[in-house]
């Protein structure tokens, strides 16, 4: 299609997606291979995908869809309706990856589960995304990213250890489950270009959340210890903990390595900590971390941050301020990397959001267009990969199985036959 076109050298191109997921997961991993060149075209009812009632709106218009579905071809298809599955039929035939979070089964109920689509294109890749995974006595339940992440431990380790477990200002849960399944569909997509056949991507929120307790697992398998909240501090890792200054602000300062702690221990002109046996290895300043953390606490509670921010640069040792958004728009470091990126949008002129990432040096992703209006890319696509004529879709629109270039609407009810993992 046209809109592909302007992404002509990504690694993804020539790859072509369809996005049936909702709300932050799906559209995530849709976001990622659109950004590195892939056609991904993005199915939403009639009514919006719940994501456009998410975060800030400026002027009506969900600011988060415009990021979200950037560089997406927009179809509007009601999938609860037999005529509409059956554009997902014609659709699937000129795709090579599928794009699902509902919750399993329910593409079954309409006969486009993984089973049915590869009968009609064997070379199919679907990445599936869910709660709990389309196995296991779990399966059937409700998947909400933060619900994944209450069951993998991961919650249960996040916060203050005298608070009730806290949970990161995003849908983290959701950007892992999505990462992961864009890696999954990019590796089947190499393992097609081997055999010629396409497979199911099976990726569980609770799973790819379980995966970031990698050192917990063995250490109760071992010992039995069960990891605990231990705030701003990496346990097993010292010093690395939040500090405020004497200014009252807060910086991060990270020197487990011996290197690194000799060089903090000079910057502070108390050379001697170095060699102090309580403190002289990674060790046993683990087995010490109250201590040392009390006296960095001490030292840093005397100087302002700007100096400690410089003294700590000077040395060589990691460490910054907790950057706020206002922070990062007005830091040189990310202007240099051009990591916010300005991006057209059609009814705000321009609008900005975080580049893609990583960063190919021959092949980068991309982005040339953000997030626009509900269905309106429905009539392109439909009568360039499905087939239909101008009439047949006329006849959609007017008995309500497709509808075309809807504004963002204030409000969104969202339809209870796809799952919403926010």
């Amino acid at each position: 299609m046209s809109s592909n076109s302007q992404i002509h050298d990504g690694p993804l191109t020539g790859i072509r997606v369809l996005e049936m997921g909702s709300t932050v997961a799906g559209p995530f991993c849709g976001r990622l291979l659109a950004d590195f060149g892939a056609q991904v075209i993005k199915v939403e009812p009639a009514e919006g995908d719940a994501v456009r009632t998410m975060g800030k709106r400026f002027h009506g218009k969900s600011l988060y869809a415009a990021s979200i579905f950037r560089n997406k071809s927009l179809i509007s298809i009601d999938l609860r309706k037999k005529e509409g599955q059956e554009i997902i039929k014609k659709l699937v035939a000129n795709c090579d990856v599928v794009v699902e979070n509902f919750r399993p089964g329910g593409l079954e109920k309409w006969g486009l589960g993984y089973e049915d689509l590869a009968q009609i294109n064997p070379a199919l890749i679907m990445a599936r995304i869910s709660g709990f995974g389309q196995t296991g006595p779990y399966s059937g339940r409700a998947g909400y990213g933060v619900i994944g992440e209450a069951v993998s431990g991961l919650r249960h380790i996040t916060g203050d250890p005298d608070r009730p477990p806290a949970r990161v200002a995003v849908s983290i849960t959701d950007y892992i489950t999505g990462l992961y399944g864009a890696f999954g569909a990019v590796m089947a997509l190499f393992a097609r270009s081997r055999t010629g056949r396409g497979q199911c991507v099976d990726s569980a929120l609770y799973e790819c959340a379980f995966s970031f307790m990698e050192p917990h697992i063995p250490a109760y398998e071992k010992l039995g210890h069960v990891a605990m909240r231990a705030g701003s501090r990496l346990p097993d890792s010292t010093p690395n903990n939040l500090f405020v200054s004497r200014d009252q602000q807060f910086i991060h300062i990270t020197a487990m390595g011996d290197a690194v702690f000799k060089r903090l221990a000079i910057a502070m002109g108390q050379a001697q900590l170095a060699d102090d046996v309580r403190f002289c290895t990674a060790l046993v300043r683990n087995e010490h971390h109250a201590e040392i953390d009390d006296i960095i606490a001490q030292w840093a509670a005397s100087n302002d941050l700007k100096s400690l921010e410089a003294a700590l640069e000077d040395a060589t040792v990691p460490a910054t301020r907790i950057f706020t958004m206002a922070d990062i728009f007005r830091d040189p470091h990310y202007e240099a990397r051009e990591m916010l990126a300005v991006v057209p949008d059609d009814d705000f002129g321009t609008v900005t959001m975080a580049a893609p990432v990583p960063r190919l040096s021959e092949t980068p992703g991309r982005i040339y267009k953000s997030g626009g209006r509900i269905g309106q890319d429905t009539r392109q696509v439909l009568a360039e990969l499905a087939g239909l004529s101008s009439q047949e879709i006329d006849h959609m629109v007017a008995i309500g199985i497709v509808s075309c270039g809807q504004k963002d609407m204030p409000e969104i009810k969202v339809s209870s036959a796809q799952i919403d993992t926010a």
